[in-house]
């Protein structure tokens, strides 16, 4: 599969866009007519930047309102596609990309648009240049592929051939049955935008929303079928508008661009092997397949004031220190099948996590039954391998740098039911916690920068498998929280992950605090949270007005008794049409909580309660400022 990318899909100068598209390893770049025009150096200069860093540019784009237009006008459109034909030989491309027009001075005449783009098809012809025709969803008549499809097959010049965009596909309904009707050498280009499923504008939908593949709502994988169907063997290519994309930097928004083509390569592999095997290019394969089962351990990062703090919460939770690492400063602490590690050890990744952040999780360990494939896996996606120093027979942990920047273990799970803590750990005599309880994580929640929020879903959904959940929208007091959740097929791992552009929402309140984006929220599952609510240190829980109770008693049926002891333990409660959630939350540390949830055939988060929640965390962050 040969790969592009879209220069307006970055943020910067066109060198700069050059020099991430060629960093992500692309093979090709189109060049888009506005990122040409602010550059100041000449087409010439650009060619040679694009040949310097190992890219060819596949394409000058868009052509805007060519046919159809009245006909004083038609000589000065074909006067401006000389004057591209000329640009297109100093960069040294050989396809001009034209958009269907929009104008409202635009004709509605098959006749005329076929006698207009056959002879532009001829004077592109004698420069040895090809047209790639594309219905822009919004067009004025020309709207869908069907459409241009029809155009350029009554054209009919080998060099003039049709854009197949899947935003403007999709966006325009998910019919892809003509697309077997297109021979493939007739396909100019294939450009690759996801997006999310909205009921919208689509001009300002195109313009803003659209994403990688994996990033969104759209049936990438039947689309690119359809296509490797008809024969085309071309550049697949990605167009996107973006407004994160815009504001991030351009590097990592390339890497990402290109994790997704390999991400939806493998896609396509998995459901055809036979027409994915053929567009592998010699030297490349697929990855091992994701393989997590569950979440191994938490690691904490935390010494001095802040360790003692963490620690007293964990205690009052059930947790007790059980474990010591053998060589270095770690402590294991244990309840039911929930393992958190604190580790205080000098002069590792850990301290210096601490140095920046403050008490922070900074590793989170998955069990799965390939370590090694999984190392590989996030290898050859373009994540980070992290080395870490081990001592003589302790475990060698694969570990990548993850979201926020802490790590990610892979614990290779054992044929005998070794855990890691039997290997690396020794155990603390006559130390359990005291009332054991059935505890095991339920979830995980990470705040994160808007910028870094489509790069957070590809991060599950490439390396883990998960499946990405629809945003949604959490009423905070001071802005809107919009929250997706990766989820595992048998829900054993629920990562949540939250970003806000309100600076005084509790997704940003935590990164000012936290100093970056990481793990804010800890959800541990009981299967008897009342009895463990009791045990509890009241003043660690987070206090819930009186007023939720009052609105809690009006909206269920709930029993006496239950609600006595919701109000009592600020206990919150909901229920869906199969099953109640009955939870609680702790106070924060350095922004970071922990909730203890109780599930009855219910698999939601309560997130009707998520806007009490974050309205107590304000109240009591305000009374601290106060102090």
């Amino acid at each position: 599969m040969k790969r592009s990318i879209a220069s307006v899909c970055l943020s910067g100068d066109l060198r700069q866009k050059i020099d991430a598209a060629s960093f992500a390893g692309f093979d090709g770049i189109e060049i888009f007519e506005n990122d040409l025009m602010l550059f100041d150096e000449s087409p010439a200069v650009v060619k040679q930047m694009a040949e310097d860093a190992g890219l060819k540019i596949i394409a000058l784009q868009p052509f805007r309102d060519f046919e159809g237009m009245p006909k004083a006008k038609m000589q000065k459109n074909f006067d401006r596609a000389e004057r591209k034909f000329d640009l297109m030989e100093e960069l040294e491309t050989d396809t001009l990309l034209i958009c269907s027009n929009v104008s409202p001075h635009c004709i509605d005449s098959l006749e005329r648009g076929v006698e207009e783009f056959t002879e532009l098809a001829e004077r592109a012809g004698k420069r040895r240049f090809k047209l790639g025709y594309e219905a822009l969803a919004w067009g004025r008549y020309i709207r869908d592929y069907q459409q241009a499809w029809n155009l350029v097959k009554q054209v009919d010049q080998k060099n003039f051939g049709i854009i197949l965009d899947s935003f403007h596909i999709f966006a325009r309904g998910r019919d892809l049955s003509t697309i077997s009707d297109i021979p493939g050498d007739r396909i100019a280009l294939i450009q690759v935008a996801d997006a999310p499923q909205l009921d919208m504008d689509v001009l300002q939908w195109s313009r803003h929303f659209r994403c990688f593949p994996g990033q969104g709502d759209f049936p990438l994988v039947e689309f690119m079928k359809a296509v490797i169907n008809t024969g085309y063997d071309g550049y697949f290519s990605h167009e996107i508008f973006n407004d994160e994309f815009r504001s991030s930097p351009c590097r990592p928004t390339a890497v990402d661009g290109m994790r997704s083509m390999l991400w939806l390569q493998e896609e396509v592999a998995k459901e055809a092997p036979d027409l994915a095997g053929s567009r592998v290019k010699p030297g490349e394969y697929l990855p091992p397949e994701a393989s997590v089962d569950s979440i191994e351990f938490i690691e904490f990062a935390a010494e001095g004031g802040a360790k003692d703090e963490l620690i007293k919460l964990l205690s009052s939770l059930g947790f007790a220190k059980t474990h010591r690492h053998r060589s270095k400063e770690v402590s294991l602490y244990r309840q039911g099948d929930v393992s958190i590690v604190v580790n205080e050890e000098p002069d590792s990744f850990a301290q210096n996590y601490y140095l920046v952040h403050g008490v922070s999780v900074c590793a989170v360990a998955y069990l799965t039954d390939d370590a090694e494939g999984m190392a590989e896996r996030a290898a050859h996606f373009g994540y980070r391998k992290f080395e870490s120093d081990i001592d003589s027979g302790e475990l060698n942990i694969p570990a990548i740098k993850g979201v926020g920047g802490e790590l990610v273990y892979f614990v290779q799970q054992s044929a005998d039911g070794t855990r890691f803590f039997d290997v690396d750990f020794i155990a603390v005599a006559d130390s359990a916690p005291s009332p054991a309880v059935d505890m095991r994580v339920d979830h995980i929640t990470s705040g994160v920068s808007e910028s870094e929020f489509l790069s957070t879903s590809l991060f599950y959904k490439v390396l883990f498998g998960l499946s990405i959940a629809q945003p949604q929208d959490l009423i905070d007091p001071y802005g809107i929280v919009v929250s997706r959740t990766a989820t595992s097929k048998d829900k054993k791992i629920r990562l949540p992950f939250n970003m806000s552009k309100s600076w005084g929402a509790s997704t940003e309140r935590f990164r000012e605090e936290h100093k970056g984006s990481g793990v804010q929220h800890i959800a541990l599952n009981s299967d008897d949270i009342l009895g463990l609510v009791k045990r509890v240190d009241q003043a660690m829980i987070l206090p819930i007005p009186e007023n939720y109770y009052d609105d809690l008693e009006a909206r269920f049926d709930l029993e006496p008794g239950l609600l006595a002891d919701l109000r009592q333990y600020n206990l919150m409660y909901d229920q869906s049409e199969t099953g109640n959630f009955i939870h609680f939350y702790t106070r924060a540390i350095n922004g970071i909580f922990f909730e203890i949830v109780q599930r009855h055939k219910y698999s939601n988060y309560g997130e009707m309660n998520a806007q009490v929640r974050m309205a107590a965390q304000a109240r009591l962050r305000r009374a601290r400022a106060q102090k």
